[in-house]
């Protein structure tokens, strides 16, 4: 059996935000992930989550100007105090919800420059210190190059590497198959690789970003993998829906089953 969590920034998106916790929970999910809380006051959303008795399973940190193009903060030389506010932001709506995970966004930056990555292992190590500090996850995420051009961290290498060189106990790797099979890169070979520092994993299928298992990734293989390799944590159903959210789930039910 495996735990599936709606991201309620993708599916039912017929609803105004705060109603998709209700919808989720209706469709049978017990947990659930966005991209951002921070236009909503916390209580809000505590209130949604307790009355739906859903899990929040995950968020990312604040991004910066996301409408300017920011995509994070945590790779760009000269923006460490607004990225240590954006820490502490994340960390309070997540210890107001109950949240354990959060993804620290890199950025759009030059993966060649060195004054980058060591921003970036700097920010991170501080991230992870704080996360550590109020029993929280820090998470980074390859995401490929053709969703989001620019960003700094796209290849699993070099999250790996990263997340060795910091040497937090609480820094895991979010690991996202569809940006894994975006750049051609092999889905269940890389969940085998980095089992031991997994923290999260996301789905979607390739490459319309549809429902799993449209397109041309197969998902119950990857299911089955990650129930022989003992994952016992949450699955981001991170998809646009091709229709209505509800009924596109007939993939999810023989695994919750």
């Amino acid at each position: 059996m495996l735990n599936f969590a709606a991201n309620l920034s993708f599916l039912f998106p017929s609803h105004p935000f705060l109603d998709r916790f209700s919808a989720s929970a209706e469709a049978g999910f017990k947990g659930c992930e966005y991209l951002f809380p921070y236009q909503f006051d916390a209580k809000e959303i505590a209130t949604q989550l307790h009355a739906c008795g859903l899990t929040q399973v995950l968020f990312n940190i604040f991004p910066g100007d996301w409408e300017a193009g920011e995509r994070g903060l945590a790779s760009l030389p000269g923006r460490e105090t607004e990225f240590a506010y954006s820490v502490e932001l994340a960390v309070r709506y997540a210890e107001a919800l109950g949240c354990k995970r959060l993804h620290v966004m890199a950025g759009c930056a030059d993966a060649d420059d060195p004054r980058c990555k060591d921003v970036f292992l700097g920010n991170i190590d501080f991230a992870a210190k704080r996360c550590l500090n109020a029993g929280i996850t820090a998470l980074i995420e390859p995401i490929n190059p053709i969703d989001m051009p620019g960003y700094y961290l796209t290849d699993l290498d070099q999250a790996l590497e990263i997340i060795n060189t910091v040497g937090a106990p609480n820094l895991k790797l979010q690991f996202d198959c569809y940006h894994r099979a975006m750049v051609g890169k092999d889905v269940i070979g890389g969940l085998e690789r980095s089992v031991d520092h997994l923290g999260h994993v996301q789905i979607a299928g390739v490459p319309g970003r549809n429902e799993p298992g449209t397109g041309m990734l197969a998902y119950d293989p990857i299911f089955q993998k990650l129930i022989d390799l003992n994952y016992d944590g949450w699955i981001g159903c991170e998809y646009r829906p091709a229709g209505k959210t509800r009924d596109g789930l007939g993939w999810i039910e023989p695994w919750i089953s």
